[in-house]
């Protein structure tokens, strides 16, 4: 019998369903001590007020005081799954996946702790939206890519306003030649073409975000699927064909196709957090050509018998594809000892916690 099936025969947590609570999240329930604590899932951020759902009705909630206070324990995002007693959040249940970056700022920092920031739990699919304007660009696409696949999620790119071209087909094949593989999108909030083509993504109990800068088109889009006004928008410059930034906050919307998204306000840099194989599943053919090099080490700068600028040379590879991501390799590295050193930081720290504790034991004594 599928999960599905199992978790509507179940009449107690049935209500849920349409929330994406899944049987595996019902067998976590099992090592809940404490069982007068009801799920629920996080539907809005407000700083520190949340927006949760339990299945029945939406809740203003607030952290309880063991969540605010120990630095240890990670922090409700939204689309996580909680444990609540009446508004208060008690535990969250832990998360099938995140999607998570560097901190706003860290980007070029060479000093001070590097820091992560989680953007949601719990997805099944990215939206990566770009508008065919002055925001298209292939570079910031694999920029997003790699942070998708970093995070072990599954990415679909959305290119908007496709009225504004005679020919939008060329920025999807433009789209498809860096993607391998990964669904591209031509849609218009415009005319509403192409939107039906995002319907199976939004089926019942499934959970997509989305990211992209300001001014994509990002919540008229969400306005267009609904068929209503949900999503506050920002008026368009008529010479630009460009929207003003107007989300602030993010919130999981319910849609009439059956699913949820999470609109998320614009991004201005795109910071990596994780560093798992992003890289190598953005640029799947440099690999295959960097196998090929006479050294094991090569650095795909000017070694001989380097076989990834041969490609180059060879058409086969652009030089701006190439620099791209000698660039995202060489930020990966920089990230891995940023974290690193930060954590040698945080045990440095909490063991001089420690020590100030045994100390004041010692003088009482």
């Amino acid at each position: 019998m599928s999960n599905e099936k199992s978790l509507q025969q179940d009449n107690k947590f049935k209500h849920l369903s349409h929330l994406g609570w899944t049987v595996s999240l019902q067998e976590q329930l099992e090592n809940i001590e404490n069982k007068s604590l009801i799920p629920a899932r996080v539907t809005g951020v407000r700083k520190k007020y949340f927006f949760i759902n339990d299945g029945k009705e939406e809740l203003l909630a607030t952290p309880a005081g063991k969540l605010q206070h120990d630095t240890s324990s990670i922090y409700p995002v939204i689309g996580d799954w909680v444990m609540v007693r009446q508004t208060a959040i008690e535990q969250i249940l832990p998360r099938k996946n995140t999607l998570t970056r560097g901190a706003a700022g860290m980007r070029g920092r060479k000093s001070g702790e590097y820091k992560e920031q989680t953007i949601a739990a719990n997805l099944d699919s990215v939206f990566i939206v770009t508008g065919l304007d002055q925001d298209f660009n292939l570079r910031r696409i694999e920029r997003y890519l790699t942070l998708v696949y970093n995070c072990g999620l599954s990415p679909v790119i959305i290119l908007t306003k496709a009225d504004l071209h005679e020919d939008p087909e060329h920025f999807v094949h433009e789209a498809k030649t860096i993607s391998f593989g990964v669904p591209v999108h031509l849609v218009s909030a415009f005319n509403d073409s192409g939107l039906s083509e995002l319907n199976p993504y939004l089926v019942h109990g499934r959970t997509c975000v989305m990211v992209g800068s300001s001014g994509t088109g990002k919540s008229t889009l969400i306005n267009r699927l609904c068929g209503e006004t949900v999503q506050a928008t920002g008026e368009v410059s008529a010479h630009m064909g460009k929207g003003t930034h107007t989300t602030t906050s993010r919130d999981l919307i319910m849609m009439p196709q059956g699913g949820m998204i999470i609109d998320n306000p614009g991004i201005r840099e795109i910071t990596f957090w994780e560093i798992d194989q992003g890289v190598e599943s953005t640029f799947p053919e440099i690999e295959e050509f960097a196998a090929q090099c006479r050294f094991s080490d090569c650095t795909h700068t000017h070694e001989p018998g380097c076989r990834v600028l041969q490609a180059v040379q060879d058409e086969e590879l652009t030089e701006a594809r190439l620099e791209n991501y000698l660039k995202m390799k060489r930020e990966l590295e920089y990230i891995s000892e940023r974290k690193n050193k930060s954590a040698d930081r945080v045990e440095k720290e909490r063991w001089k916690g420690v020590s100030m504790k045994i100390k004041s034991i010692n003088k009482k004594k």
